[in-house]
């Protein structure tokens, strides 16, 4: 496997020179990893501080209606928002302490907690096919044995750096025999369209508009490599703020609820807090999948265990010791049993006042 820094610096630049990804990188975050605008190293003891994510739906509802400080100001709290660029850059601010609830890929949750970091899913915020593998309509690959000797850009930790070596191994493909590009994922993009890549395992909203508005090909898609979006707080902050743990839960259940009785509104927000066309926003809520339920369990489990031998083949995990533990320690499954119908009438009257 082979990965270029200097080559990686190279198509930054380029990244940034590039409109769309610019735009793209803005309103995402991409490369800057998550923002926090008061440089707080987290919520403090009045204070919850979760992200949101344009590759999470619901988060950029939330976050725009304000439901969520409505909310916790009848708990006493005040909410700080930090926008995630992918889930590796979640998983890095949850480690850190710089948020306490961050909303990533399964996969990711599963790689940060294999390798000591000290997270739990407390909820399924979608089930998404927000990954696939990318090409140019001009390249001439048409599927996954073409990428052999050829070069993918993908962003390390996340659904898509796992759904490319998943692909790959189903392929009978080596990783070491492909040029990975670790870039994050709108610079992957640019890099797809200035030729500088064959190939690019990408995520939405990104890759919605990739395919919607460059005409670039979905070469290679499969929902079962795509997991769950896993809605992750680290252990300190459930255990010194349950309370505030399930207002958040509750929150979500609520914008789920709102988001399938408003599927127009919902796109409209997802366009908006993009900064995507109107049609590109309509593909990434079509493949995300809100009808789903929200307490993360055995289904969840049995979806990562095809994802844990992957983490130890490639070395992003030690042994497959570390993923059985985290596979047997990662779920918290109390707030999102709780986050009921009347959980749910509880929010929806603090917020439709």
């Amino acid at each position: 496997m082979t990965f270029s820094p200097s080559r990686r610096t190279a198509l930054k630049s380029l990244a940034a020179a590039a409109a769309f990804a610019t735009l793209l990188s803005g309103c995402a975050g991409e490369g800057s990893g998550s923002s926090n605008a008061s440089g707080a190293a987290g919520g403090g003891k009045d204070t919850v501080t979760i992200d949101y994510a344009t590759y999470n739906p619901l988060s950029l509802i939330i976050h725009k209606k304000g439901w969520l400080e409505t909310a916790l100001s009848a708990e006493g709290k005040k909410v700080e928002w930090v926008k995630s660029a992918g889930s590796n850059k979640a998983n890095e601010a949850l480690r850190s302490g710089n948020i306490d609830v961050g909303s990533t890929a399964g996969s990711a949750a599963l790689l940060a907690r294999a390798n000591g970091s000290p997270i739990k899913v407390i909820s399924l915020y979608s089930q998404p096919e927000w990954s696939a593998l990318v090409t140019r309509k001009d390249s001439g690959i048409t599927k996954v044995t073409d990428l052999k000797g050829k070069s993918v850009a993908v962003t390390k930790g996340t659904d898509p750096y796992f759904l490319l070596l998943q692909a790959l191994k189903q392929a009978g493909i080596s990783a070491s025999d492909v040029n990975i590009q670790n870039l994050q994922h709108a610079d992957g993009r640019t890099a797809l369209d200035n030729g500088q890549v064959n190939a690019w395992s990408g995520l939405d909203p990104i890759m919605a508009a990739a395919e919607v508005e460059s005409g670039d090909v979905l070469f290679y898609r499969n929902l079962d490599f795509n997991t769950y979006g896993f809605l992750n707080a680290t252990e300190k902050f459930i255990q010194s703020n349950p309370t505030a743990a399930q207002v958040i839960v509750d929150v979500y259940e609520y914008a789920r609820a709102w988001a399938k009785k408003n599927p127009e509104e919902a796109v409209k927000i997802v366009e908006e807090e993009s900064g995507i066309k109107h049609e590109t926003a309509q593909v990434v809520m079509d493949r995300t999948h809100l009808d789903i339920d929200p307490v993360p369990g055995a289904k969840q489990v049995e979806v990562l265990k095809g994802v844990g031998p992957i983490l130890v083949e490639s070395g992003d995990v030690p042994s497959q010791s570390d993923v059985d533990k985290a596979l047997n320690s990662i779920v918290d499954d109390q707030f999102a049993k709780k986050a009921d119908s009347a959980a749910v009438e509880k929010i929806a009257k603090a917020v439709e006042k």
